[in-house]
């Protein structure tokens, strides 16, 4: 643990979680600012760089893998890396002090929009394995969630170094298609909670503020203004203080 310099004592570590197609690496700005005054651990997950061979890891694996090399943290967790973040708090709650999900989801609760969703992560990952990861992470890019991704944080270089069998892999195990819902668990959590969407990203703000109503009390919920699905990305100096303030209150 780092130490607190004002208070003189240690400060709890900070698991951040990335998104699908991407790596440790990619937080960016909000890793590198939050990392000035505390620990900060950036874990690739199943099918993503250093841990491209654990690509059959689902998200509550993925949960495990991690929780398991880290006793205590506070978590961040973007995309997939939130539902990641959010299996680990309800699995492993002793491990997780504080959490904060961005652009997440508990699940697709109707049968058959999960079954969909699954058919279209399917899709992904044969196209990924025929065209490769170069093609794939472009048109990946090309989605209206990533319109306001700004040059600097497409991190191409980074999702480009995936293998594809790595991100087919995490597309079949660890998507939003094979996820089993956890709506009716969200009330387990005792721990402090920040639900986070980008104020431009209507369908993750809802599904933000809903989650954030089942949780209760404990549970807090935020946007962040002139922001899409990546807004630490595309606001990182208003995500990032939003976080702390979190983080240290």
């Amino acid at each position: 643990m780092t130490d607190d310099p004002a208070r003189g004592a240690p400060m709890t570590p900070l698991v951040l979680l990335h998104g699908f197609t991407q790596t440790g690496e990619c937080l960016g700005p909000l890793a590198r600012s939050l990392a000035q005054d505390r620990e900060v651990l950036l874990p690739d997950l199943g099918g993503h760089g250093s841990a491209a061979a654990l690509a059959g890891l689902d998200c509550a694996g993925n949960a495990d893998m991690v929780a398991a090399q880290v006793p205590l943290a506070d978590w961040f967790g973007y995309s997939m890396g939130g539902r990641t973040a959010l299996h680990a708090a309800l699995d492993h709650p002793g491990a997780v002090r504080r959490l904060v999900l961005l652009g997440a989801t508990a699940g697709i609760r109707d049968e058959h929009e999960r079954a969909e969703r699954a058919a279209t992560d399917e899709s992904r990952a044969r196209r990924v394995e025929s065209e490769g990861v170069q093609r794939f992470c472009a048109e990946w890019l090309e989605a209206a969630m990533f319109a306001q991704l700004p040059e600097w944080a497409r991190f191409e270089r980074e999702r480009t170094s995936n293998t594809p069998e790595g991100l087919a892999g995490s597309l079949r195990n660890a998507g939003t298609g094979s996820m089993v819902p956890v709506w009716d668990r969200l009330a387990e959590l005792t721990m402090p909670v920040l639900c986070l969407a980008g104020g431009d990203d209507s369908k993750f703000a809802e599904t933000a503020e809903e989650m954030a109503d089942a949780i209760g009390a404990n549970a807090e919920f935020c946007t962040i203004a002139g922001a899409g699905h990546a807004a630490h990305l595309e606001r990182p100096d208003d995500t990032t203080g939003v976080v702390r303030r979190f983080l240290d209150s």
